[in-house]
């Protein structure tokens, strides 16, 4: 097990990433006084390993005996890193001076808060947010996750807007700090998902127990985004819907679930005929795929659900014709 100086141990899960270690990881180690860095690598074909023994040889390093994913690939790494605090960092993340001390704050002073996340703002375009957990996660009665400061693909200009300090619905799997206690509550991440979205459903799973999720403005990163599965990705637009809908039908509540998940079938439908003309069949194929692999895990996600859910999760009513019906409005 690893052995842990402080109360915070800041992850990086690493897969073939030696250019964003070599880009990252010295701020990193340098504004980071006050946590121990771990690296988890699952299993890189690069030389990570050679890199970061030669040139950070403070920084920890677990071994993942194959790659298991985001998901899979922490649950099998945090087994050995005894510490209060968790913050599970992507690889491409540009962290500031001070970054962790108002989060820590924050979790010292609220104890029913299970997870926080900071102000993430875009590597490329400092001044917008970046579409990976942006101001905060929230989500729609629909189960559709957005942010403030990000609706879909639109992002907003951080004018300041978003410097408080808030509860939310989810916090982003790329910067996200939670308390280990709560984590192994939970059995950590739903495996299965093996990447993308996995950070929703935890924080559901946990708003569901009686925890708290939050935001503070008061801390600053910046990220890159895409390093592993671009955007405009097939196989993240299957891994993004079929994750969705197993977090619906594991944490939402009946008879909200029934109406939600028949609405999904008809707009993802239309999604697919959309992303097919506009990214090509292998966007189309991603979603019918999507839904085929859910409808498969059905047995294995009934058995995942939370035997208490609550029914005032969203916070925005039909999220989805809203935020189209004004752009067609607006052009």
């Amino acid at each position: 097990m690893a052995q842990i100086q402080q109360r915070l141990a800041v992850v990086i899960l690493n897969w073939n990433g030696k250019k964003w270690l070599e880009k990252f990881l010295p701020d990193v180690v340098r504004f980071s006084q006050d946590a121990d860095i771990v690296v988890i690598d699952n299993l890189s074909a690069d030389d990570s390993i050679p890199y970061l023994q030669q040139h950070f040889p403070s920084v920890k390093i677990i071994r993942n005996a194959k790659n298991y994913g985001f998901a899979g690939g922490y649950n099998e790494g945090l087994k050995s890193i005894q510490s209060e605090y968790y913050c599970l960092l992507n690889s491409d993340v540009e962290v500031t001076e001070g970054w962790t001390q108002p989060v820590l704050r924050l979790l010292d002073a609220m104890p029913e808060v299970s997870a926080v996340q900071p102000k993430i703002l875009s590597y490329d375009h400092p001044e917008y947010f970046e579409f990976a957990g942006a101001a905060g996660g929230l989500i729609d009665n629909l189960g559709y996750p957005y942010c403030r400061g990000r609706v879909f693909d639109d992002l907003e200009q951080d004018h300041g807007q978003y410097d408080d300090e808030t509860e939310i619905f989810w916090a982003s799997g790329c910067c996200f700090f939670i308390r280990s206690k709560d984590f192994w509550e939970q059995k950590g991440f739903d495996e299965r998902f093996f990447a993308h979205q996995e950070e929703i459903d935890l924080c559901w799973r946990l708003i569901n127990s009686g925890k708290k999720i939050y935001y503070t403005g008061k801390s600053r990163v910046y990220h890159v985004g895409g390093g592993t599965l671009n955007k405009q990705s097939p196989a993240k637009t299957y891994l993004n819907i079929r994750n969705n809908l197993s977090m619906l039908l594991k944490n939402m509540p009946f008879p909200r679930l029934i109406l939600t998940l028949f609405s999904r079938m008809c707009l993802d439908g239309l999604a697919a005929l959309y992303f097919g003309f506009k990214y090509g069949f292998p966007h189309f194929w991603a979603v019918v795929r999507a839904h085929f692999a859910f409808y498969g895990q059905l047995p294995g996600t009934w058995k995942r659900r939370n035997s208490h859910q609550k029914d005032n999760f969203y916070q925005s009513k039909w999220l989805i014709f809203k935020h189209f019906s004004s752009r067609k409005i607006n052009s």
